[in-house]
């Protein structure tokens, strides 16, 4: 399993991009942070990073990833071997 300890992941439970995403990382054996934009403060720290509300985002090295399927692909790409 590989634990990513310079990556968060924001999400909502009810959004199904969301799902996806973590349905992936669950397959994949790969964990990292993550943040429910619905706990007091989350949101925040969203939009101060990335400038948007909208999740999934994948926040790598200070830096927002959007997208499932790209968020999907970068895990892919930069998981594997950790």
């Amino acid at each position: 399993m590989a634990y990513l300890s310079d990556c968060v992941l924001y999400y909502k439970k009810t959004c199904p991009y969301c799902r996806k995403v973590l349905d992936y990382m669950a397959s994949a054996g790969v964990t990292m942070d993550l943040r429910d934009t619905r706990q007091p403060g989350s949101e925040d720290d969203l939009v101060r990073i990335g400038g948007m509300k909208q999740v999934p985002c994948l926040v790598h090295n200070g830096r927002a990833l959007y997208e499932s399927d790209d968020i999907i692909e970068w895990l892919r790409t930069n998981a594997a071997g950790r």
